[in-house]
């Protein structure tokens, strides 16, 4: 048996069972036995190595590992826990923990707020958002003119910057997000309730 698990821990790098992974977070035992499913088919994909690359992470979201996207890639960099540049069995059920229903939403917030904090420095920042919108735009059909998108930030700073210091704290994102439910639902993977 030993040297079963010891082959498998090689397979799958920082592999921790079913029943430790759902002591550390608000899975059961069967929901990180079906992640481990869905991770052995993303980390399979184009390198049998047992993590799961950006450009795995990609092809799982977009069935183009081509294809650059600022939120999958800044989903990406707040999942890989140990900053390695591949996300482990560990990683992926640990981050994925922030989705799960009873997941606090303290904690959904503040994964929200870090993952438009694309600078890391505690503030989201007009060029952070900036850099959303042309994202979004990028990779969609909408095309709005540098006026309209000056005219949306000028409004959202107007609606979350409570201080007006031109940047938005963790403290002004929670109220702001207090008072639009909406803006959490995608936090939650509907599936798990």
């Amino acid at each position: 048996m030993g040297c079963f698990t010891s082959r498998f821990k090689q397979r799958f790098p920082g592999y921790d069972g079913p029943k430790e992974l759902a002591s550390q977070t608000s899975f059961t035992v069967s929901e990180v036995e079906a992640l481990f499913e869905m991770f052995k088919d993303i980390s399979g994909s184009m390198a049998d190595d047992g993590l799961i690359s950006k450009e795995e992470f990609q092809l799982a979201l977009f069935k183009n590992s081509k294809k650059e996207n600022l939120f999958a890639n800044r989903i990406f960099q707040l999942f890989d826990l140990k900053h390695r540049g591949a996300l482990d069995f560990s990683d992926f059920v640990k981050s994925l923990n922030v989705f799960h229903p009873h997941t606090s939403l303290e904690e959904k917030v503040n994964f929200e707020f870090k993952l438009y904090d694309l600078d890391d420095t505690g503030f989201i920042e007009r060029t952070e958002v900036k850099e959303m919108l042309y994202a979004l735009q990028k990779e969609s059909e909408i095309r709005l003119s540098d006026a309209t998108v000056e005219t949306i930030l000028d409004k959202t700073f107007q609606d979350i910057d409570g201080n007006q210091d031109g940047k938005i704290d963790k403290d002004e994102w929670s109220h702001f997000v207090s008072r639009r439910p909406s803006l959490m639902k995608i936090m939650t993977l509907p599936y798990l309730k």
